[in-house]
């Protein structure tokens, strides 16, 4: 005997022998909630798991039922009969350990107050054995009055099933509410089709968030409860064998649905298990649990990315089904008695009320390339609304075709290469491809990354998802209303030669992640191959191999390292060569990094990159091969600022004795405007009210580009660093880049780039600026060792990376100065702990760039010893990585649960 049954009937044994049921109903309910977790931990059918949960409740439910006395076989209650009734997924038979057990006290007249006490305390006892419930009490005609008012109400109802009590009172309610009466098929369809537009809207219209919920996301359990809830109003039908047998569904439709039904059970099961109550995300504290107890181990891929990209590959497939059977519906329920409006294209297809279709079921037999013949028909006219759910079906049955002959068949590839050149709807075509399996099939290559995920914070959608996501970005820069946002990759757009390089470019710069190694350098064989299957000249594959193995060093070059000095331009200069490839190079990066996470692309970045692009294009037109002179350069600044302040009433002499000899490298990093902003100022300070600080906005066109710079000058103290980014990470300000300098009679020149936390240059009102003043004055004041601000609370999603700190030292030899690169997840107070640390080894720093990607931050560190010379000794470097690590992976340890 199955241990549910045995656990039932031992409950209603004991149940004849005492008053005191509390306890029995809360012991048979812990019993079998521990024998069900067993189960599923042994990997006991997901299926029989949930049924049998559903069918203990059953009985449980009936014994505490008849607790009661109803009155069920007296003569004269047979007007106020009452039975209980499950509604919504408990109607199904479907129970997880931690869902809703929806009820519905069925009274068979509007009489209430008859059943009243027992119905109080019947409810009352179940709240008592600890069984949370979703319950209502409801008389037949207050069943058909609610359920006319609001499709929540007749959704459930639809799925009623008697657990104890006359089922003819179901019957007659289910008779109240058909669509004869209500609801009708046609309203009943736009109102489930609006309820699931409005759920997928909020998850963005995604099936692949980070922490996807796997009931309510896209590709999630409601898409498939929304096909068959239409499909029972309309005819009837329950299962997905009704379905097929109706030939409404077929067979391989019914086994995508119920191997995906199968596998979302099985995590939902987890998921309650895990967290000890109802919760339906797919949250990264579970991911990593969930994929040890489903058997993944680690491998090439991390065993949370193998089980994360079997989930993203059924949901997308879940979508792909309840697309096109929601089609199928609209052409069966909404649009069966409207004229058809055939248009017809060629031999092979027609446009069937704006939706294209083929003209005979013999056309991918007869012609495969018309299955890429098809989407590029739709991609350039407009007005195709999307492909006929027929010819869908049709497709997907015709995928085998889909082989090497195909994908070197001369016509195919030049139909590939007219669909990247289409005007009309690319990306939606290139979704749509993946979809039905065309797109994966046909580059076998982009099918593997199908679905792959990378288990950061960084990345926060699938491989797939953000090289489709680069290609919509790219394609967005031909638009007018984009041209604030990215007037630069606006500007290039119309210019570049075959715009069709920069969609190959950009489909292919992350095709080998995943395979081991840099995926820039493997990438670059994959991308060749393509170009030579589909006839590139020399220059196009030159080109679009160049971008795939660059694509990362643009952003890297802005954002690490110093683009203010013309040493870094000139060398990144030499690698681009030309300007035609520095367009190209600068769309592509603009729309890997805008597809990469929602908020890296800010008004810093946006900034540096404008300034790369133009530098290096000033650098190629008067040819990089010209060796920058430094001294030249940082003479002729100091020339330009001299001519501009003395307009300002200042002599030659004043101007020097300001400068008071400092670093070179402040001419090198600081432009003449904001050098002449710093010198004005410091003439006009009083030195005895403190430290000059002043604070602005960057300066430029671009409204939505560009950070806030805040200048500090005063005397020279140790603590000076530390006190500083204490005092920004009090006021909530994130620090991006610092530059460094000190004049030889002690003072400081030092400029700090900060965001507010949206990732935006501060405001500018005064009583927001002197805060920032005050708040810095203060610290800077104290002149004492700051103890880091890590007692503020560490994210949830950071807590779930506990990586180890890495530090790497290398030495720039010609600026005579270490490079210190962290890499380290990000926590509150981390800068500080740096900043202590410099303080503690007595090491000066000169420079900074401060990178967060995600959960973690990629720091550098452009540092000298006490002398203001590279440090160059192992021992004292040995120190100063281990002392980082220390400190660093301490707090990290105490930040993780």
């Amino acid at each position: 005997m199955p241990a549910v049954d045995a656990l039932i009937e031992q409950l209603g044994t004991d149940l004849e022998s005492t008053k005191r049921s509390i306890p029995l109903f809360k012991q048979a309910l812990q019993d079998c909630n521990a024998d069900l977790a067993k189960r599923f931990y042994a990997n006991e059918d997901i299926e029989q798991l949930v049924h049998d949960r559903a069918r203990f409740m059953d009985h449980l439910l009936q014994l505490a039922w008849r607790r009661f006395e109803w009155h069920e076989n007296l003569a004269s209650w047979r007007k106020h009969r009452v039975s209980l009734v499950a509604v919504g997924g408990y109607g199904r038979g479907e129970l997880h350990p931690h869902s809703d057990v929806d009820l519905l006290v069925l009274l068979e007249r509007s009489n209430y107050e008859k059943h009243s006490s027992n119905i109080q305390s019947f409810l009352t006892l179940l709240w008592d054995i600890g069984l949370e419930v979703g319950h209502s009490v409801r008389s037949i005609s207050e069943c058909r009055i609610q359920a006319a008012r609001d499709v929540t109400v007749i959704t459930a109802l639809m799925e009623a099933r008697t657990i104890v009590g006359d089922d003819s009172l179901r019957a007659k309610m289910s008779q109240a509410i058909r669509p004869e009466k209500i609801w009708p098929p046609k309203k009943f369809f736009a109102a489930k089709l609006a309820e699931q537009e409005e759920r997928h809207r909020k998850s963005e219209h995604t099936e692949y968030s980070l922490e996807p919920n796997v009931k309510t996301s896209p590709g999630g359990l409601r898409d498939i409860h929304t096909v068959m809830w239409i499909a029972k109003r309309k005819y009837g039908a329950v299962t997905f064998t009704d379905l097929v047998e109706r030939q409404f569904l077929t067979q391989a439709e019914s086994e995508i649905l119920t191997r995906g039904r199968r596998l979302l059970w099985k995590i939902r099961y987890g998921l309650h298990l895990i967290a000890g109550r109802m919760d339906d995300r797919l949250l990264f504290d579970y991911q990593r649990q969930l994929a040890e107890i489903l058997g993944y181990q680690d491998q090439d891929q991390l065993a949370v990315e193998q089980f994360m990209q079997t989930y993203y590959r059924a949901a997308m497939e879940i979508r792909a089904t309840n697309e096109l059977l929601l089609q199928h519906f609209d052409e069966e329920i909404v649009r069966s008695k409207e004229r058809a409006k055939i248009t017809p294209v060629n031999e092979r297809f027609q446009i069937f009320n704006n939706h294209i279709e083929v003209t005979h079921e013999d056309v991918f037999a007869e012609e495969p390339a018309a299955l890429m013949e098809m989407f590029v028909i739709t991609a350039n006219d407009r007005s195709i609304k999307g492909v006929r759910a027929s010819t869908i079906r049709l497709l997907t049955s015709n995928l085998f075709r889909i082989d090497d002959a195909f994908r070197n068949d001369p016509k195919v590839t030049r139909l590939f290469l007219d669909l990247l050149r289409s005007s009309e709807h690319l990306l939606t075509q290139l979704r749509r491809m993946e979809r039905y399996g065309i797109l994966g099939a046909y580059l076998p290559e982009f099918g593997r990354v199908i679905g792959q995920m990378q288990f950061d914070l960084f990345h926060v959608y699938t491989v797939d998802a953000h090289t489709l996501q680069v290609v919509r970005n790219m394609r967005r820069f031909r638009y007018k209303n984009q041209e604030q946002m990215f007037p630069i990759a606006a500007h290039i757009h119309p210019r570049l030669p075959k715009i069709e390089l920069l969609y190959i470019a950009g489909l292919y710069h992350d095709i080998a992640k995943g395979r081991g190694g840099d995926h820039s350098e493997l990438g670059v064989q994959v991308a060749a191959d393509f170009c030579e299957r589909h006839d590139l000249g020399t220059w196009d594959t030159n080109l679009v191999c160049w971008l795939v193995k660059n694509h990362l060093t643009m952003s890297t070059t802005a954002q690490r390292k110093d683009i203010s000095d013309p040493e870094v331009i000139q060398e990144f200069a030499l690698l681009v060569q030309d300007q035609v490839r520095l367009d190209y190079l600068y769309a592509l990066t603009v729309a890997d990094i805008n597809a990469t996470n929602t908020t890296l692309w800010n008004s810093w970045r946006a900034s540096l990159m404008r300034q790369l692009y133009n530098d290096t294009k000033r650098t190629l037109r008067l040819g990089p091969e010209n060796q920058v002179d430094r001294g030249e350069y940082i003479s002729e600044t100091q020339n330009h600022a001299i001519e501009r302040l003395q307009e300002h009433g200042l002599s030659r002499e004043q101007i020097l004795a300001i400068w008071g000899g400092v670093d070179d490298d402040y001419f090198v990093r600081e432009s003449v405007s904001d050098i002449v902003w710093h010198t004005i100022a410091i003439n006009e300070h009083d030195p005895a009210r403190g430290p000059l600080i002043l604070i602005r906005n960057d300066d430029n066109d671009h409204q939505d580009e560009g950070a806030t710079h805040i200048f500090i000058h005063g005397p020279a103290h140790q603590s000076l660093f530390v006190a500083s980014v204490t005092a920004f990470d009090q006021l909530g300000l994130n620090i991006v880049d610092a530059r460094i300098a000190a004049s030889k009679e002690g003072q400081i020149f030092d400029t700090f780039v900060v965001l507010d936390e949206h990732g935006k240059a501060i405001s500018e009102q005064k009583n927001q600026l002197e805060k920032i003043k005050k708040t810095l004055r203060d610290h800077l004041l104290q002149q004492e060792q700051f103890k880091p601000n890590t007692h503020r609370r560490t994210p949830r999603l950071l807590k779930q990376f506990s990586l180890k700190t890495q530090v790497s030292i290398s030495h720039d030899e010609g600026n005579n100065q270490t490079i210190l690169e962290v890499v380290a997840p990000d926590r509150p107070g981390l800068l500080s702990i740096i900043a202590n640390i410099f303080v503690e080894l007595n090491i000066t720093l000169n420079s900074a760039k401060i990178t967060t990607l995600g959960e973690r931050v990629e720091d550098i560190f452009f540092i000298a010893d006490r002398e203001n010379q590279a440090i160059i000794d192992p021992a004292a470097c040995a120190i100063l990585q281990q002392r980082i690590c220390e400190e660093l992976d301490l707090h990290i340890r105490q930040a993780t649960p």
